[in-house]
């Protein structure tokens, strides 16, 4: 298996723990080899500062930062807001 394709299955899953969390979302991952820049953009996002709407990124997400072979070593960026 190439490094990208594996990668891309990494970005996917990354998409869809926070789908699973924020049904509403429109998710954008990028990265790879294990640091990412994610951008969750919701409704579910309305009066929560920053803080708590990156708590709910990284607690969709958590499972997948777990142990020593987790396949997410580090959120280099998270974004979240609301639609504009």
């Amino acid at each position: 298996m190439r490094l990208g394709t594996l990668d891309d299955n990494i970005n996917d899953r990354i998409k869809a723990a926070i789908l699973d969390a924020i049904p509403d979302a429109a998710v954008s991952v990028e990265g790879g080899r294990g640091h990412f820049t994610i951008e969750v953009v919701s409704d579910v996002f309305d009066g929560k500062n920053a803080v708590q709407s990156q708590r709910l990124v990284y607690g969709a997400i958590k499972h997948l930062m777990a142990g020593d072979g987790a396949p997410v070593h580090a959120v280099d960026s998270l974004k979240t807001r609301t639609p504009s």
